[in-house]
């Protein structure tokens, strides 16, 4: 067995760049300690009854006011005095994120942050990198006596109770700093790996998601044309074992990680939740929906864009978290640069929008057979609702862009007019889609660069944070 790691007294510092360096030193060792400890065990060296234990570091915030100069800002702060602490990991991945909430908190309130080492362990599953597999590289008897002598994840404290505002403190214990605990955060990691095909610390902090491979392959061919003549460094494709992974993801870097990432989340309200839940622990800066819907008025074409003001919310997948009495909202600034950008790139403007651009209500439904249902109940419902369009995703991944105070948007384009008599079947659709992706995919592009040249401040809006919301944006 290795020597524990270093012994680290907590500690308080005056700046954020000491603060992340504490929290590096500590996180790092405790790594160091369990991936040695964890060879010693996959080569026989650890007896059964042996304890191996490491556990996450840890910042703490102790305020005497709540009051702050800037009242616009949407984060930085805490909502009352108090003490507010947070389990952190991965500082190779959120330096830049650390940095700039250690920074809000310490100008905010005019205090120094606490660092230290907490009592949340940190599961060996997620100690040893990308790109480990249990199952495959420890034999059935090792993998049968690793929870007895390394920790492993523990659900208790690994649930959205923060994000859902349903997390109340026990008397005497501190509030939250962050809407995710650490293990929470390591476990969204290693699913990425899962669900994409690529690491976490590839993903940017503009994330477009699209239900059909058309507009992956479109963005493929744009985003290597792009490395070679703008301000984009690099693009990554997954990682392929034998076949795509179930949402693959594609990533148009830039050096400060405010690029484009686009991942094919395939068809319905699971997937899209799925990968959101997910994503949203990388604090994303944005989130649009880019894909096709069902047109829902007569007055609509084939390959009219919708620009979804609100949904109706029949997922059924966020009902417990999300209540279907809360709205959705517009967010205005991702509505002006998603109408702005429609406008630039069709050379449409004003008045003239409204012949190519409908804007109201997206219905979200889970049935993709939702044209079989009977048309009498059916119309009146989208009626009474104003629904311009109906899809399978759009509807979840903003509501859970709202639940994790993500800036979310939609735009989609008509593909199909079932009320009309207008099905989307193989041949007119794959005409459609050849005409119409390009076009849709570059909207998406320009309007992620107009929302990149607003500040983060002025991006994550005020109408996203609750009551007593947590001070990490």
């Amino acid at each position: 067995m290795l020597n524990p790691p270093k012994i680290f007294k907590s500690k308080k510092y005056k700046t954020p760049e000491d603060t992340f360096n504490a929290i590096k030193d500590i996180y790092e060792a405790h790594i160091s300690y369990l991936q040695g400890e964890f060879r010693a065990f996959s080569e026989g060296k650890i007896k059964p009854g042996d304890k191996v234990s490491a556990c996450y570091p840890y910042v703490k915030a102790v305020t005497k006011f709540a009051h702050r100069s800037d009242m616009r800002l949407s984060y930085g702060f805490v909502p009352r005095p108090g003490i507010y602490t947070a389990t952190l990991t991965r500082p190779d991945i959120f330096e830049k994120y650390y940095l700039e909430q250690f920074s809000e908190l310490i100008r905010n309130h005019e205090i120094s942050l606490e660092v230290g080492v907490s009592k949340t362990p940190i599961p060996i599953h997620f100690a040893l990198g990308d790109r480990f597999h249990l199952e495959r590289d420890l034999s059935v008897n090792k993998i049968r006596n690793l929870p007895d002598i390394f920790d492993v994840p523990d659900l208790n404290i690994m649930d959205d109770e923060i994000a859902n505002g349903a997390f109340v403190a026990k008397s005497g214990k501190p509030y939250p700093l962050s809407l995710f605990t650490a293990q929470r955060v390591d476990l969204s990691l290693q699913r990425l790996k899962h669900y994409c095909g690529s690491t976490a610390s590839h993903f940017q902090k503009f994330i477009i998601f699209t239900n059909y491979q058309f507009y992956i392959d479109e963005f493929i061919a744009l985003g290597k044309e792009q490395v070679k003549t703008s301000e984009y460094t690099e693009f990554i494709e997954p990682v392929e074992d034998k076949r795509l992974p179930q949402m693959p993801a594609y990533h148009l870097k830039r050096e400060d990680g405010s690029g484009i990432t686009m991942v094919n989340i395939g068809v319905g309200p699971s997937n899209a939740k799925t990968i959101t839940d997910h994503i949203a622990v990388l604090r994303p800066h944005a989130w649009l929906m880019l894909g096709h819907c069902a047109g829902l008025r007569n007055s609509q074409k084939l390959g009219d864009y919708v620009l979804a003001h609100g949904y109706l919310r029949e997922d059924q997948i966020l009902d417990d978290d999300l209540p279907l009495s809360i709205p959705v909202p517009a967010l205005a600034e991702v509505q002006v640069a998603l109408e702005k950008a429609v406008a630039q790139v069709t050379g449409e403007e004003g008045y003239d929008l409204k012949k190519i651009m409908r804007t109201g209500t997206v219905a979200t439904t889970d049935d993709r057979n939702w044209e079989l249902r009977p048309s009498i109940r059916q119309n009146l419902r989208l009626s009474q609702s104003r629904a311009i369009a109906m899809d399978m995703e759009s509807g979840t991944i903003s509501a859970n862009g709202f639940r994790f105070r993500v800036p979310y948007g939609t735009l989609l384009c008509v593909s199909d007019k079932p009320f009309h008599g207008q099905l989307k079947l193989p041949g007119m659709a794959d005409n459609f889609y050849r005409e119409r992706v390009e076009q849709h995919l570059k909207v998406g592009l320009l309007a992620m660069t107009m929302l990149r040249d607003l500040k983060p401040s002025k991006l994550h809006s005020r109408k996203l944070r609750s009551f007593n919301e947590v001070a990490f944006q």
